[in-house]
């Protein structure tokens, strides 16, 4: 059978099939899960026509790659931007099934969305077209299911025009969604979660590799990249703990503080990008001269020491050049809140300095990564791609243990929940990583944390679908 070509996919299928081959080697029965769990469970693609401010039919093709739920309902986000295709969302629905193997948690993987493009468009037209895409997606989800979440271009004024689709078409009040409103459902730092989860991991590698450079010192220097979402709550979070965030960027360029970010300018911050506002704009309307903007740079050549580097924003948003720049500063953890934050130049230059005994530790976003060595013979750690950003979707998931309980938990419940989460995430990825790299373990050598994400998340699925029967 001749299959479609679908790069992204392909891509990382390759990479974690790399990934496996030490646990394999040791394990070979476990090729025929491989086998299996790399086809979709199922694949819907639908059409959505939907009427624009004129009065103009518009039609967009609508997704929902329900992917493998041997340990849940399916969970994933519902992504609405034009680049959306087959390849993008198998690749990951893939990914997520192994990411929310790590959570511990009740739950598949799935992945879904449209090349519907909501950026420049009015609330009445983003209302309809949700209204359309739901009319078909309802047949295929529910809380037992499949729960889908938001993602690019869906965020909270998508998923309540959705929920409320759904609740007409099913006469149902139910929690098929996450990242629902707080009074209709929704769950306590579910926005914050995946910045939170982000630092609340590192903590763990900081305490393990590099204790001086604790996130509760003031003098550990701390960049991040983006100012949105996941950089806002990346930010608060470090500043709460009492370490400092020099930097945060956008589209447009770079802001500097040399002395520091305030909580009530990342406040202020997040204020502004509500309105669609830029950095540039901002800092012209701030009293004295506390910031320095740099128009079309990013923040990674701008500080001369850096110790924590956190990208945000989005992918491939540190090249080799600026990699570079970033060893030379000291930096001693890169840790991607965005999904493949770092392109392969990047990653090359973050390996070559482990294996020269510089300390960097590289801790890639939500994509499967593999080095062409495993071989750990230096202070170099590589964060798994599946545990570095899986906050947000662990909330997720409490989201969905609340809905199921008519229960609502207080924010510091939920956040204990998630430190929980992350911790066990990361004793995972260490657990797994030390026993089956298939690297030779030596005194003062850190297991691969890459490598064990892998094999820890594939292992949890691998093993419910034979004891469901989908392989044996």
């Amino acid at each position: 059978m001749v299959l479609p070509v679908e790069p992204e996919f392909e891509q990382a299928l390759n990479e974690l099939t790399q990934s496996l081959q030490p646990f394999l080697a040791a394990n070979p029965h476990y090729q025929k899960a491989l086998d299996i769990v790399q086809v979709p469970e199922r694949v819907l693609q639908f059409r959505v026509v939907w009427e624009d401010d004129k009065g103009v039919p518009q039609v967009n093709r609508g997704f929902r790659v329900q992917y493998n739920s041997a340990l849940g309902p399916y969970k994933g986000g519902l992504r609405l931007h034009p680049s959306v295709n087959l390849s993008i969302l198998k690749f990951l629905g893939f990914e997520q099934t192994f990411k929310n193997a790590l959570t511990g948690l009740s739950m598949g993987g799935g992945k879904g969305g449209s090349d519907f493009d909501p950026k420049g468009k009015s609330d009445s037209e983003i209302r309809r077209f949700c209204t359309a895409f739901m009319s078909e997606l309802f047949r295929h989800i529910g809380q037992d299911t499949d729960v889908p979440a938001g993602d690019i271009g869906t965020g909270a004024r998508e998923i309540g025009f959705l929920f409320g689709a759904y609740k007409k078409l099913k006469n149902e009040f139910v929690g098929m969604l996450t990242g629902k409103g707080l009074d209709w459902g929704g769950s306590f730092i579910r926005p914050e979660a995946t910045g939170y989860g982000l630092i609340y991991f590192v903590e763990h590698m900081i305490a393990k590799s590099c204790p001086e450079f604790s996130l509760n010192l003031p003098s550990t220097i701390v960049a991040i990249s983006g100012s949105g979402n996941v950089s806002q709550f990346t930010a608060l979070k470090v500043i709460e703990l009492g370490a400092t965030v020099k930097s945060l960027s956008d589209s447009k360029g770079a802001l500097i503080a040399p002395q520091g970010f305030t909580k009530a300018d990342i406040l202020s911050i997040g204020k502004l990008k509500l309105k669609g506002g830029t950095l540039e704009s901002w800092v012209s309307q701030q009293p004295g001269n506390r910031f320095v903007y740099h128009a079309g740079k990013r923040p990674w050549t701008l500080l001369p020491v850096i110790h924590h580097a956190l990208p945000g924003a989005t992918q491939n948003e540190v090249s080799g050049e600026e990699a570079k720049a970033l060893v030379a500063a000291g930096v001693r953890i890169v840790a991607e809140g965005s999904n493949m934050g770092c392109t392969e130049e990047a990653i090359t230059v973050f390996e070559d300095a482990r294996k020269a005994g510089k300390g960097v530790w590289y801790a890639p976003g939500s994509k499967f990564l593999f080095f062409s060595s495993f071989t750990l013979d230096t202070n170099y750690r590589a964060l798994p791609a599946e545990a570095s950003n899986c906050g947000g979707v662990a909330v997720s998931g409490l989201e969905m243990a609340q809905n199921s309980q008519r229960l609502a938990w207080t924010t510091q419940e939920v956040d204990n929940k998630l430190k929980n989460i992350m911790a066990e995430a990361y004793s995972q990825c260490l657990n797994a990583g030390t026993k089956y790299s298939g690297e030779k373990m030596t005194s003062g050598v850190l297991p691969s944390l890459l490598a064990g994400a892998n094999v820890a998340g594939f292992i949890k699925v691998a093993d419910a679908m034979r004891e469901q029967g989908d392989w044996w």
